[in-house]
């Protein structure tokens, strides 16, 4: 089981290059994956969704890339012919305002001016920072997700102890519903007793508390809460298993509404709202697994 949330941080200096990688991770309910990282690496964005996508299924997720390159590289100059054309433009009609100042423009003159000369370095990363973009990526990401598991590990405790408090609250009620039926009967033969004095018709008390009886069963409900307590407890010990529980967790919403409607008792309304407490606390860590 692992969080959502998470931070990793991978480095990898060789040959004069130091790369660092870093990885955040955030609740979301697909993977929603952004990538910032200098122009020089936008031909590797897709090789970096690949190995992001092969180790995380879910959560909103940042990739911020950063390098320092040391190595000594040739480097090419070219001239921007437009550049040096209006500049030298500028510097005739400038003769012809002042005619009587001296021109010392030459070719150094123009090597000086701003963007006149241009350096060419390569656009695409090299075989070098390649690998050391993945070495980097590969570590930040194990990183991010050791960080994630142990989040999981924390919620996993928390999920199961929730549980085991819904499993009692569960049999609480089973063991609160049959007696429902009971004491509606024992009210009703009291309040028959007292309108008509002693005179009572125990089959119309039978046929009353059967119909009663069959109102407020909860016999199914109660087997079904059952079956998604072993269910949910089943799934924890997936890898992956928000989505599962997320479903789960409506079904227990839905069994848990219905002994609440039906029950026409405050004892087990009482219990199913204190359910209900719980099914949405366990609802809301879900939401930070993957």
């Amino acid at each position: 089981m692992k969080s959502m949330t998470g931070y990793g941080r991978g480095v990898c200096s060789e040959g004069g290059v130091e790369l660092t990688v870093e990885v955040k991770s955030v609740n979301n309910r697909f993977l929603d994956l952004a990538i910032k990282c200098p122009r020089i690496f936008l031909a590797q964005e897709e090789h970096i969704r690949s190995i992001v996508r092969s180790r995380i299924t879910r959560g909103h997720v940042d990739v911020f890339v950063s390098y320092t390159d040391r190595r000594e590289r040739e480097k090419t100059y070219s001239v921007d012919a437009g550049i040096v054309r209006a500049y030298h433009g500028a510097a005739q009609a400038l003769k012809q305002l002042l005619p009587d100042v001296a021109d010392d423009t030459s070719l150094t003159f123009y090597l000086r001016l701003p963007d006149a000369v241009r350096t060419e370095e390569n656009v695409c990363a090299d075989e070098v920072l390649v690998h050391a973009l993945e070495c980097a990526l590969e570590e930040a990401l194990g990183a991010l997700t050791a960080m994630r598991e142990r989040e999981g590990a924390r919620l996993e405790a928390d999920l199961l102890s929730r549980m085991q408090t819904i499993e009692s609250l569960t049999e609480r009620i089973a063991l609160r519903a049959p007696l429902v039926a009971q004491e509606y009967r024992a009210k009703l033969t009291e309040r028959i007793n007292e309108y008509l004095a002693g005179k009572v018709d125990e089959t119309r008390i039978l046929t009353e508390a059967a119909v009663y009886a069959d109102k407020c069963n909860i016999d199914e409900e109660l087997t079904r809460l059952r079956a998604h307590i072993r269910a949910f407890r089943e799934i924890c010990a997936l890898p992956e298993v928000g989505r599962k529980l997320d479903f789960l967790v409506q079904e227990f919403n839905r069994e848990c509404n219905t002994v609440c409607s039906k029950s026409n008792d405050k004892e087990v309304t009482s219990l199913a709202l204190a359910m209900k407490n719980e099914i949405e606390k366990v609802r809301e860590q879900i939401q930070n697994l993957e």
